[in-house]
């Protein structure tokens, strides 16, 4: 594929470039509480800019179901301007012209899905779109894919501008391609794996497809407890899929799965509940588990201590909440005190890193795009990559 180093040998001074990012950070009213997508769009942004390139983003917020102000990217847009140093615009949902931009300049398109062309799956709706998103920039402007967590979607900014202008892969984009194919081609072994969440039916095909591949599978978090359920525990009133416990039961056959041992209950989905730490095959009727136990981190933490590849996908407990955020801390800090190339699958896990003031500088990479990580670890085809690939 065309990358991003190709666009600025062409020379791209003056020139439109429409760049795709993944800038869906979660917001608490109007307030960033994690800005790490914004962070990691940076470097691709930075060198558009700094070669002189008109910078023109398309980026989401949330789902919105057409314009609405709580899902405006104003608040994106200030604090993308706090971290270039530089003013960057915000332009307002239909707009048919560009303010008047000099090179190097940025500016960013507001929510991208307000116009709910955007996600159509008719193909012609998003096509239309397309050629509207082309017309902006101009004929002669080139498209940059830097928007990893998308690229597992067909959409209008993602796949159908690809097909309409020149394309290439921003620098984001192309490694996390790069770090995804070392998990899947080659691994250093062992390889160990650590899955958490809160679904089984949610992580099934990703366990499907990696157990042939790894040497341990280490699963907590909710998911865990349809598994001890295939073990024959009771699990009281924690997280269960009934319907998936046949196949946890299969699954469990392959020998490579490893299960907490210990879990924290609490009599109630709170802060302040009543918690205690009980073996995995004791949980009271009437609790629920929020978090493995300290056993389970310290058993967890010896297969990680030996593991040459890592990822991790999904916290092991509740970890927004104080008395159940030991587990993901734990586990977190055993990756990062061992050698292993580690990846984080993005999502709730790289959510977790920054919450709980672990170090990003401790993992080898950490993935902005949680479901198109997962997606390419299942052997999917991401339409956003395949779009940018040269026949």
């Amino acid at each position: 594929m065309n990358t991003l180093d190709d666009l600025i040998d062409e020379g791209v001074e003056g020139r439109a470039v429409l760049v795709r990012s993944d800038l869906n950070v979660p917001l608490g009213g109007t307030t960033i509480t994690d800005d790490g997508r914004i962070r990691a769009s940076l470097p691709t942004i930075q060198e558009l800019s700094g070669a002189g390139a008109l910078v023109v983003i398309t980026a989401h917020l949330g789902r919105p179901k057409g314009p609405d102000p709580k899902y405006s990217l104003a608040p994106v847009a200030d604090r993308l301007s706090d971290l270039l140093g530089a003013p960057v615009r915000l332009v307002e949902h239909g707009a048919k012209h560009l303010p008047n931009m000099a090179a190097g300049d940025v500016v960013l398109l507001e929510n991208i899905r307000f116009d709910p062309r955007e996600t159509s799956k008719n193909d012609d709706e998003r096509s239309a779109f397309a050629d509207e998103l082309v017309a902006l920039v101009g004929d002669d402007a080139a498209f940059v894919s830097d928007g990893f967590g998308v690229v597992h979607r067909k959409q209008a900014s993602v796949y159908d501008v690809a097909q309409k202008l020149p394309a290439y892969a921003g620098g984001l984009v192309l490694a996390e391609v790069e770090v995804l194919r070392t998990l899947t081609e080659k691994p250093e072994r062992p390889y160990a794996v650590v899955l958490g969440g809160s679904k089984v039916s949610d992580k099934l095909a990703v366990i499907e497809a990696l157990l042939p591949k790894v040497d341990a599978l280490l699963v907590g978090g909710g998911m865990c407890f349809t598994f001890l359920a295939a073990q024959g525990y009771g699990v009281g009133d924690s997280l269960l899929e009934s319907d998936q416990i046949g196949t946890c039961r299969k699954l469990l056959e392959s020998g490579k799965i490893v299960l907490p041992s210990d879990v924290v209950v609490a009599d109630d989905f709170s802060a302040d509940a009543n918690t205690r730490t009980v073996e995995a095959d004791a949980i009271p009727d009437g609790w629920k588990g929020l978090d493995i136990g300290p056993a389970s981190v310290a058993a967890f933490g010896e297969v990680l201590a030996g593991a040459r590849t890592v990822f991790w996908n999904g916290p092991m407990g509740v970890f927004e909440l104080a008395p159940f955020a030991q587990g993901t801390r734990g586990v977190a800090q055993a990756i990062v005190d061992g050698t292993a190339f580690s990846v984080v699958g993005g999502g709730d896990s790289a959510a977790a890193v920054r919450a709980l003031g672990l170090p990003e500088d401790g993992f080898s990479h950490i993935s902005t795009g949680g479901g198109a990580s997962l997606e390419f670890l299942e052997g999917k085809t991401l339409p956003g990559v395949a779009v940018l690939e040269n026949d």
